[in-house]
């Protein structure tokens, strides 16, 4: 069961708990005679074995951070606790100074993310750029061919209309030629300017698809 701190420390960012607990001398337990008389009457009490009394020794207990030499220093007729306090102080140092270092890491470790994370945008913003630039060529070929395939069409409209009877329904036909003919023209793509196109600036869902698992949104 956790207890709380009498104290605490902060080495180098790194919280570090204390608890001084006071030891205990362990004694055989001599059963009084009310004792023996209720364990006989009841079969659910039990006599302890051994008694415990408070002791003028003392014991460091240390929590947070990761243990080197050890997490607990006792009182003991070999060695006294006062006698331990330099071995005390040095744990603390060695635990702050591994908070130290992998704070440090984790910075670095975040650092180098953000660089890689960047790499991935740029790259990513170039593969958009090559695909919008495929999709604007794929879509001018497919207008192409379909511009040839009316102009065809309209040729031999053309020719059929020329077969017709001076009269309102040739009228009709000429005028619908001659529509269709300007609407050709215009979509046809040779009759635009070719140049490079204009790649429009990406959203996150653009660059999304050419992310391998980055986000869009930051170094995640």
């Amino acid at each position: 069961m956790p207890h709380d701190p009498h104290f605490t420390i902060t080495a180098q960012g790194q919280r570090i708990e204390f608890r001084v607990v006071q030891e205990k001398d362990r004694s055989e337990h001599i059963p009084t005679g009310k004792e023996l008389e209720e364990a006989k009457k009841y079969s659910w009490v039990r006599i302890p074995r051994y008694d415990y009394t408070p002791s003028e020794r003392l014991r460091v207990v240390l929590s947070g951070g990761h243990s080197h030499r050890g997490s607990e220093w006792i009182d003991s007729t070999e060695r006294l606790l006062e006698e331990q306090l330099a071995e005390i102080v040095h744990e603390i140092g060695l635990r702050g100074e591994v908070a130290e270092r992998k704070r440090l890491a984790q910075i670095e470790e975040a650092r180098q993310r953000r660089l890689r994370w960047e790499a991935a945008m740029a790259e990513a913003r170039d593969k958009y750029a090559e695909d919008y630039r495929v999709r604007q060529l794929e879509s001018q070929e497919a207008a192409w061919h379909r511009a040839m395939r009316l102009t065809e069409y309209l040729e031999a409209a053309r020719a059929h209309v020329a077969t017709l009877p001076y009269g309102s329904e040739r009228a009709r036909a000429e005028e619908w030629i001659e529509w269709a003919t300007g609407h050709v023209a215009r979509a046809h793509p040779m009759g635009q300017q070719l140049r490079l196109p204009d790649v429009p600036a990406p959203r996150a869902d653009d660059l999304q698809p050419f992310l391998r698992g980055w986000s869009p949104y930051g170094a995640y």
